[in-house]
């Protein structure tokens, strides 16, 4: 068997290993893979693993021995489900590797928007505080969490561990999803967006990006929200209007956003967040300790394993 690794890189930048694929077959990892060059280097696969590299349906017309295909992550937006299925090609992801991870990461995120430790450290470094008997903690934003409220959008393995570190601190935690907005779970209420948009002094993201949710924080949305209120954004960039989100962070009417997502990666240079008031951004990190890593490839072979001895992955996407 012939398998191809896309864009192993992201995934295992050499502190781990890909030794696990010798036993099923002929493995070739690239770092990377230019769009141009995903069919040549998928001709004679049959299996496929990808990160975010895009296999559309003008790849698998070229392809056509491939019989599996893997996600090294969650996120399976890259892959055509409906080409692969058409053709019978099993697809599968790996769920909930990075929940711990993610949930740690958002809660840390939240901290530096409203503690705000790079201007405290800039506050020693640049001697206003050697010396000196007091210090300029004025210029700096340093407020507690305990008794605000963090509206969560979609409340899934990862939200609910973060709802459960937030609560550690104070917090009140709302939550909305797609098929839950009322009633209390686990001293989470969940309401209407409308509701969680006005109720919640800051708003994390863990919802998938689908038709419903592409650019679903514009202006209207922000102008549901508090005044000064906090965004988080952990799950996909595009999710965001990132020139409204940008505008109303200049204008003061959100407080600070904090972001690990954006909707091109890398962004272009022209992209108003990279310049926008009170932006954290974060390079799509959230996901890569080396634990989560480290279970995406357990994950990565099980799926795998699975597929050669019963024809499905542990994982499946594809649904019969």
């Amino acid at each position: 068997m012939k398998i191809v690794v896309l864009d192993g890189f992201a995934v295992n930048p050499g502190d781990l290993n890909w030794d696990f694929l010798d036993k099923y077959g002929e493995a070739v990892i690239y770092d990377h893979t230019p769009p141009a060059l995903s069919a040549s280097r998928c001709a004679d696969a049959e299996a496929v693993f990808t990160n975010r590299a895009v296999i559309n349906e003008n790849l698998l017309e070229k392809c056509g021995k491939i019989k599996f295909i893997g996600a090294l992550g969650t996120g399976y937006d890259m892959i055509d489900l409906d080409a692969c299925k058409k053709r019978g090609i099993e697809v599968c992801n790996v769920p909930g590797y990075s929940s711990v991870s993610v949930s740690q990461f958002t809660i840390t995120l939240l901290l530096h928007l409203i503690t705000d430790i790079s201007g405290f450290t800039q506050i020693v470094k640049s001697g206003m505080w050697t010396g000196v008997p007091g210090f300029h903690y004025e210029k700096t934003r340093y407020t507690e969490l305990a008794g605000r409220t963090l509206g969560l959008i979609g409340c899934g393995a990862i939200g609910k561990k973060v709802a459960n570190i937030a609560q550690a601190f104070g917090m009140r935690v709302v939550a909305t999803t797609k098929n839950r907005y009322s009633g209390s779970e686990n001293c989470v209420d969940y309401m209407r967006l409308d509701e969680l948009l006005y109720t919640s002094d800051c708003i994390s993201l863990h919802c998938p990006l689908n038709d419903e949710t592409k650019e679903m924080v514009n202006s209207g949305f922000i102008s549901k929200m508090k005044d000064g209120a906090f965004i988080i954004n952990t799950a996909r960039g595009a999710i965001l209007n990132e020139g409204d989100v940008a505008k109303a962070l200049n204008s003061g009417k959100l407080g600070g956003a904090a972001l690990d997502v954006l909707a091109i990666e890398p962004p272009k240079a022209d992209n108003p967040l990279l310049t926008a008031r009170n932006c954290i951004i974060t390079p799509h990190a959230a996901w890569t300790s080396i634990e989560a890593r480290k279970r995406l490839l357990d994950v990565t072979e099980a799926n795998l394993d699975s597929f050669l001895k019963t024809g499905r992955s542990i994982n499946s996407l594809i649904k019969i």
